[in-house]
């Protein structure tokens, strides 16, 4: 009688300390950690990582920085991105938008539907309604490619270019922003339509 008393006692005091360390040790520390996870996601929703699939990783709200020219700094910004795991330098980015600060203190925007931004060589390559302006000179095109070791854009596909004394379409524009300089060409030999002003 005895040994089953002694027993149930025992059976008794493990449920009662199983109970004490379930209700008073883990469960507070299980709804701390699922509350700060909370707090840190919803604290880092500007760059937080929204979705991982098998062979990309998505993002919102980012930003990167960088130097276009070797000495003019930029910002690339994207509402959506995604990275590819087998192309991990590549940012794939919808909502694009980059806005360069020139040395003479004019500030140039460039946004397109979407593009892709190397973070490794700060290379940026704009699609799909392209546009570009420094406040007097406005430019529309398909794509756009802001290589950063060099100084000047690549602009091709449908460029239009307005400024203040005329404006012009063209298949292809190098234009440099710092200069205001450009050279056009045709992937043909179809001639360039040029409206000057004086």
């Amino acid at each position: 009688m005895k040994k089953k008393q002694r027993r149930a006692q025992i059976a008794l005091v493990l449920i009662g300390s199983i109970l004490f360390v379930l209700t008073y040790l883990y469960y507070p520390n299980l709804n701390k950690e699922n509350f700060f996870s909370k707090q840190f996601s919803e604290k880092d929703s500007k760059k937080s990582i929204t979705k991982k699939k098998k062979n990309t990783t998505s993002f919102e709200n980012l930003e990167f920085k960088g130097l276009y020219d070797f000495d003019k700094p930029f910002t690339v910004q994207s509402e959506e991105a995604y990275i590819l795991n087998e192309k991990p330098d590549l940012v794939f980015m919808s909502n694009m938008l980059v806005t360069m600060h020139l040395s003479d203190g004019r500030t140039v925007i460039i946004t397109s539907d979407k593009g892709k931004y190397n973070k490794i060589t700060y290379d940026c390559f704009f699609e799909q309604n392209v546009k570009a302006t420094d406040g007097s000179t406005k430019i529309f095109a398909e794509n756009l490619d802001l290589i950063a070791t060099k100084n000047f854009v690549e602009i091709y596909n449908n460029v239009n270019l307005d400024y203040i004394t005329g404006s012009l379409r063209a298949d292809k524009i190098d234009y440099d922003f710092e200069t205001k300089n450009f050279k056009v060409s045709m992937f043909d030999d179809s001639s360039i339509e040029m409206k000057v002003i004086r």
